[in-house]
């Protein structure tokens, strides 16, 4: 006769972010990056973790997951071993956020189920996530548009300084290239090692976008005036990374060539998330969003790439118990 056992399974789904840009690389103040993004509805990571014999990870990304179930119990001293399902993932090193999504995601259903609750500005630095900015870790606990205060001599993730609610009718058109990855690993660390230094007149200029144009436009949903901030943003950032990135704002140009004609039709607030490929723009309501993309989707396809309309998530990662039943003999 069969014998049935169940299990209690955590399922976590986790938002990607778009990283927008910062605010200050010249840190005279004492404080360096200070950044601005949001959590966006799509793409996500959805995994589901159970307690287990011995450690097990499936579906994509699923050797990272191992590592962040070897990190997450080494550092928390947690018991027994792990089964991890990744049913879907953010595509990683494109921009997105996919890594710090898939640590937490891991690191907060590993430790429910062991019975430890930890809040995720302890969860974030021991999985070695939010060293410069705190927009994933941000996004996975509360979603929306976000803007952290910059890393100072703390080794804890930047503060959070806004976190406030995407209007519900905004759309953002994502322009994907499944093909490439954008720069991260040593190659990050590297990169900004060999920036140029930033004056401290465009880090003001900067801040004063974020403060008083971008913040104040999204809380009064005024798309033009918010477009506008975020674009003179990523231009301003992007020449200060183009050494990084072969002479160009875009890691891969013909994300710019696309989001560029996007904003002829009436698209606002362009740019590149983090490192790219992805590249971005804003759209006032879902049918001019449809519209938009029935015009370019087969131009971005001759390009190699993909459009993804998306939303802003104002909610962060959503968190299940679910009871699974192991039939044995």
């Amino acid at each position: 006769m069969a014998d049935q056992t169940e299990h209690q399974a955590l399922s976590v789904t986790a938002p990607a972010r778009l990283h927008l840009g910062f605010m200050d690389l010249n840190g005279e103040l004492g404080r360096r990056y200070g950044s601005i993004g949001l959590a966006v509805d799509a793409p996500s990571t959805i995994l589901s973790v159970r307690k287990a014999d011995q450690d097990h990870a499936s579906g994509p990304e699923s050797a990272r997951a191992l590592k962040a179930i070897a990190h997450v119990r080494q550092a928390f001293g947690l018991s027994g071993a792990y089964d991890v399902t990744v049913k879907r993932a953010i595509p990683a090193h494109a921009g997105l956020g996919s890594g710090t999504q898939l640590a937490l995601a891991v690191a907060t259903a590993a430790l429910q189920l062991s019975g430890e609750r930890r809040p995720l500005d302890i969860i974030g630095p021991v999985m070695e996530r939010g060293r410069r900015s705190a927009i994933g870790i941000a996004a996975f606990e509360k979603g929306g548009f976000i803007v952290d205060g910059g890393k100072g001599r703390s080794d804890a993730p930047p503060p959070v300084l806004i976190q406030t609610a995407m209007p519900e009718a905004w759309r953002i058109i994502l322009i994907l290239d499944r093909t490439a990855t954008g720069v991260h690993g040593d190659r990050e660390t590297e990169a900004f090692a060999a920036l140029p230094p930033m004056s401290r007149t465009t880090a003001a200029h900067l801040s004063h976008l974020v403060l008083m144009q971008a913040v104040p436009a999204l809380m009064e949903a005024d798309i033009v005036t918010f477009g506008s901030a975020i674009s003179e943003i990523q231009t301003e950032v992007g020449k200060h990374f183009a050494s990084a990135q072969g002479g160009s704002p875009w890691s891969n140009p013909n994300v710019g060539v696309i989001a560029r004609k996007l904003a002829q039709r009436g698209a606002v607030g362009i740019g590149q998330s983090s490192w790219g490929p992805t590249g971005f723009v804003f759209v006032e309501t879902e049918k001019s969003a449809h519209d938009l993309f029935q015009s370019f989707s087969q131009e971005a396809k001759a390009q190699g790439l993909e459009l993804m309309i998306v939303a802003g998530r104002n909610t962060g990662a959503a968190v299940e118990i679910r009871n699974t039943v192991e039939t044995g003999q």
